[in-house]
């Protein structure tokens, strides 16, 4: 065979090739799975950067009882602090997550006590959803569709624990095409069982520089086999500030 037929040869197949891999991939082509990324601009929007302050106020309503908190949050990458600033019951609490580790430290307690993300801290919310947001480390992530929430047009992917500190066994997660930001969550236990479905806004704005970029201003949390009981989270005063080492320092804390 000449030189100039085995080109040919080649080019036939490697255009063979392409054709094939585009036909298998999903509308859109493989910018949309790239998953690790999408996620951590998602997180980003949710507390993972480089330093990050913002006061919590939640409120929780649970077989017709309603009940409220205050925190202030401090985050820096996958580490956060979360301060009880009210009511005065519980003034002075705080929550430390250091990557997927995660203490309770209160005034007068000798020691602080290990506890687990998953573990309900009020209503509907469990102590991991008031951390700063580390799905691209903590999940892996699976795309499923292309999907409508809210009529914004998401990537939808199904997310799957990579580690047992995670606050959630497996998550349905929609994250929007145009903000690149989380919308609407459903989490599952790894049964498969649905547990609750979270909403979220973002009415905030980060300013990171000279870039200006989303920032959650409320997540709001239904219960699965009880409708009625509704766990609202609404973000205020969001300041991006350098966190220094002291404030994710147990001992520290303990003090």
């Amino acid at each position: 065979m000449c030189k100039c037929k085995q080109k040919r040869s080649v080019r036939i197949i490697l255009i063979l090739f392409f054709l094939l891999i585009t036909t298998l991939l999903p509308k859109g082509g493989y910018a949309e799975m790239d998953a690790k990324a999408i996620l951590t601009a998602a997180d980003q929007a949710r507390g993972n950067v480089a330093g990050i302050q913002w006061i919590i106020q939640l409120e929780s309503t649970e077989n017709g009882h309603t009940q409220s908190r205050t925190l202030q949050l401090k985050a820096r990458g996958r580490n956060s602090l979360a301060t009880f600033l009210a009511p005065a019951r519980v003034k002075g609490r705080m929550l430390l997550m250091l990557a997927r580790n995660m203490w309770f430290v209160k005034p007068g307690l000798r020691k602080p006590v290990p506890i687990s993300p998953r573990q309900k801290l009020s209503g509907g919310a469990a102590n991991g959803d008031i951390a700063s947001t580390n799905y691209a480390g903590d999940y892996e992530a699976h795309y499923v569709s292309d999907d409508l929430s809210g009529g914004a047009e998401c990537y939808l992917f199904n997310l799957l624990s990579n580690n047992r500190k995670a606050t959630y066994d497996r998550i349905r997660y929609w994250i929007s095409k145009d903000q690149n930001v989380g919308v609407k969550a459903e989490f599952y236990t790894v049964s498969g069982k649905l547990l609750k479905t979270a909403l979220f806004e973002y009415d905030n704005i980060l300013h990171t520089g000279a870039e200006e970029r989303p920032f959650v201003s409320k997540m709001v949390i239904t219960d699965a086999l009880i409708p009625e009981n509704i766990t609202a989270m609404t973000y205020s005063d969001v300041l991006v500030k350098e966190i220094p080492d002291s404030a994710f320092n147990l001992n520290l804390l303990r003090r």
